[in-house]
């Protein structure tokens, strides 16, 4: 039989950091002494924690996670928190490459008269964000809105690929064995998703209307100027509880 204190030396052996919160965690989650078994032999492999589990918090909700799909990073929570609170309480919020959907959540939560959709190329996450309660459009970026959307939209989020595709042998292992490039890859520079949705971000935002990035520290300049360009104003750097640049956001000023 399985307690708390043998969980936690076997995930701290197998290298996780924070192996008490997740030996919590797997306790928590497991119905009897032999599922946990199970979870924990998962777990060993390297497999997500989010996909053992079958979900993840994110800013405080309970986030449906299944295997395959993309797990919401604590660094995306201040992306989220703005979005929600620059979304009007009856306005139109829009994620692009939602995965499990918990950045639109975050929206839906905080604001339910609001029109929140998402859209998502991957059908098993974009199955997943259906299972969070999300309407999601399933195609590239934001070629599958639906043409009503145009100049209506208050908000815009997305966590969009943006490690380069040079620099993926850096992430860790896990990482690499597990998640899929797809959901990873940001082409070169790490900013092709980026730069295309600040190109055709103006046909959906209305006149006053935010984006929101994530980026890596090193895009921050880069992917301000390209704002600039597509006319967006007031731009300014999300970080993250570290202090680390995480995002970057804009208002569209025409």
């Amino acid at each position: 039989m399985l307690d708390a204190v043998a969980v936690t030396r076997a995930l701290g052996a197998a290298g996780c950091v924070a192996a008490d919160e997740e030996a919590v965690e797997l306790i928590r989650r497991a119905h009897d002494d032999d599922e946990l078994e199970r979870m924990l032999a998962r777990r060993l492999t390297g497999e997500p924690l989010a996909w053992v589990t079958g979900g993840v918090s994110f800013c405080g909700l309970d986030v449906i996670v299944e295997p395959g799909v993309y797990v919401p990073r604590w660094q995306s929570e201040p992306l989220a928190l703005m979005a929600a609170r620059l979304l009007p309480p009856a306005g139109v919020g829009v994620d692009l490459c939602t995965g499990a959907g918990a950045i639109a959540m975050v929206m839906q939560s905080a604001h339910p008269d609001a029109r929140i959709v998402a859209t998502e190329i991957d059908s098993v996450a974009a199955s997943c964000a259906r299972l969070n309660g999300l309407v999601v459009y399933e195609g590239h970026l934001d070629e599958p809105l639906p043409a009503e959307l145009e100049s209506q939209v208050d908000v815009i989020t997305g966590v969009l690929p943006y490690v380069p595709n040079d620099a993926l042998h850096f992430l860790p292992r896990d990482v690499q064995r597990f998640e899929a490039p797809r959901a990873l890859d940001g082409g070169e520079g790490g900013v092709e998703l980026i730069s295309a949705v600040v190109r055709t971000g103006p046909r959906w935002s209305k006149r006053g209307g935010w984006l929101l990035l994530e980026v890596g520290g090193e895009q921050v300049i880069g992917v301000t100027a390209m704002l600039a360009a597509s006319g967006y104003r007031d731009v300014d750097v999300l970080e993250d509880e570290d202090g680390d640049p995480r995002g970057i956001c804009g208002r569209l000023d025409r």
